[in-house]
């Protein structure tokens, strides 16, 4: 396995390519997401088949997807750790949408592509405000159909640390009346919040059994923290790091 310098000089290189590549294809592509209605969401599954490919050819890190992947109308509540999860998820998904933080509408590319596909921004300052601005997003109608994917605690979140599950999934659970799929995940372990390293592996996502619509919001929560912390949790161990004990196989 690589170590050490020559690692984090080819996870350097991974990451040039993955922003060059993301702004080439944003560009080439452009015609495509403009002039035709699904072109969007083809040239974002290109893109984040290719940074997939590249991560597992220069740094060694795999990707999988387990469980059964959501499609139609559904809501997904997933573990949020690094910038991998969601490339798995919108690679996996065929109409994928975010709630996402209101900034990001100005990254260069990205923003126009996510309104593109119908993400819906929100000032994440005041909860109120937040979870209204939400609300009329998501049921303005001019969104396309699709998978509609938060982040239940609000961002990412390191491995073996703790951030509580904020209120924002259960509103959309309760308001929207859909199916609502948890996800898991490990993929801190190998890509980090910060930093450059990226580190060989297998990063997963997976989609864990459906929550029908029906629950009152506190058991909603409680259902879903519990189910998506123990099957991360174990999913981290898998890839050798203990989330309570802190060690990394490294």
């Amino acid at each position: 396995m690589r170590r050490g310098p020559i690692q984090w000089i080819l996870s350097l290189i991974f990451i040039v390519l993955m922003y060059v590549s993301m702004a080439v294809m944003a560009i080439a592509l452009f015609p495509l997401a403009l002039l035709r209605k699904d072109g969007a969401q083809i040239s974002i599954h290109l893109y984040t088949r290719w940074t997939l490919f590249l991560a597992r050819w220069i740094v060694g890190l795999r990707s999988e997807v387990r469980g059964e992947v959501p499609t139609g109308e559904v809501l997904i509540c997933s573990k949020h750790q690094s910038f991998l999860d969601i490339l798995i998820i919108v690679n996996a998904c065929p109409a994928p949408k975010f709630v996402m933080k209101s900034i990001l509408r100005y990254t260069p590319f990205l923003g126009w592509y996510a309104m593109k596909i119908g993400c819906v921004p929100i000032d994440r300052g005041r909860r109120a405000e937040a979870i209204r601005q939400m609300m009329e997003g998501v049921t303005a109608g001019t969104a396309p159909p699709g998978q509609l994917i938060i982040f239940p605690q609000g961002t990412r979140v390191a491995p073996g640390q703790h951030r509580d599950y904020k209120i924002g999934a259960a509103v959309l659970y309760h308001e929207l009346h859909q199916t609502c799929v948890p996800a898991a995940t490990n993929v801190g372990i190998f890509w980090p919040r910060r930093g450059i390293m990226r580190k060989p592996g297998l990063a997963v996502v997976e989609f864990l059994p459906a929550i029908a619509p029906g629950l009152d919001r506190k058991h909603f929560m409680t259902k879903l923290e519990t189910e998506i912390e123990t099957r991360s949790d174990a999913l981290m161990r898998e890839g050798g790091f203990d989330p309570y004990g802190l060690h990394h196989d490294d």
